[in-house]
């Protein structure tokens, strides 16, 4: 099972194919990543990122690099021809394609509402506040394939979901005090689903069991447990079983230490005014 989920990471994808692209039609034209970088007004880095594969190419951007290279559009249809499971960040595809298939899944978030259960307007914001700043492009992009992933809650049979927030996240106002409003509506919209559970971690609890940040478990169709973790700019898609087994512990004592489903909903309400 470890080796080949491993395996599974490794894979070659799209963006790597295309960044490849870009690294031959850069050297062919004679030059070097900082100096198309510099032509194009961008960092070398995010050059750099193509052409490794870490970033996807905007299509826009591609578009710029067919007419600097003179490579009669080659990257323009590139972009375009990657399929729709690919449009992802590269870093998420794996947990992306797990997620859609899982048979339970366990979400815990300290800064952000859990992505499967954010607003167009929040998720917006949340990719809006991202530093160095996305454009604007990529924002609607990556903001259509986040509302995509809520497909998982139509799916039959229903996957049994369950999500740990943190107190503090329901005052963050990302996107201003009306987002943030409609943001915990819809939330309370959401804990009414009966294969869904909110549960909310009280700031003012002096023990916490997962200090350490956000986590998300799952089981696969296989029954296997998987676990994906996200920091600054990283990602890891963990399939250790003893591994896997300490996060579940972790979620097992947070989930003792939250607020019941039934008080949470509570707490929603009189964030709404509604009790």
């Amino acid at each position: 099972m470890q080796q080949a989920k491993q395996t599974k990471r490794k894979r070659v994808t799209s963006w790597h194919v295309i960044g490849a692209q870009l690294a031959t039609f850069r050297r062919a034209a004679g030059l070097t990543q900082a100096a198309l970088a510099d032509r194009c007004r961008v960092s070398e880095d995010t050059i750099a990122s193509i052409e490794q594969g870490r970033r996807p190419l905007q299509l826009d951007f591609a578009i710029l690099l067919d007419e600097l290279l003179d490579t009669k559009g080659a990257l323009q249809v590139a972009v375009t021809k990657v399929p729709e499971k690919e449009r992802f960040p590269a870093f998420v595809q794996d947990f992306v394609e797990y997620e859609q298939e899982a048979l339970t899944l366990l979400s815990y978030e300290n800064q952000v509402v859990p992505g499967l259960l954010q607003t167009e307007e929040y998720a917006r914001a949340v990719f809006g506040s991202l530093y160095p700043p996305l454009e604007a492009e990529e924002v609607d992009e990556r903001v259509a394939n986040r509302l995509n992933r809520r497909a998982l809650l139509e799916r039959k049979p229903r996957p049994m979901l369950t999500f740990l927030i943190e107190e503090v996240v329901l005052h963050r106002p990302i996107g201003g005090p009306e987002v943030l409003r409609e943001q915990i509506r819809c939330l309370r919209e959401y804990a009414r689903l009966p294969f869904l559970s909110i549960q909310i971690v009280p700031t003012a609890r002096q023990t916490h069991a997962a200090l350490d940040g956000p986590m998300v478990l799952l089981e696969t169709p296989d029954h296997d447990q998987l676990a994906y973790i996200e920091g600054q700019r990283v990602s890891f898609l963990v399939d250790d079983p003893d591994e896997v087994s300490v996060l579940l512990q972790k979620c097992g004592m947070l989930r003792s230490q939250a607020l019941s489903p039934e008080e949470s909903v509570r707490l929603l309400d009189d964030l709404l005014g509604e009790r």
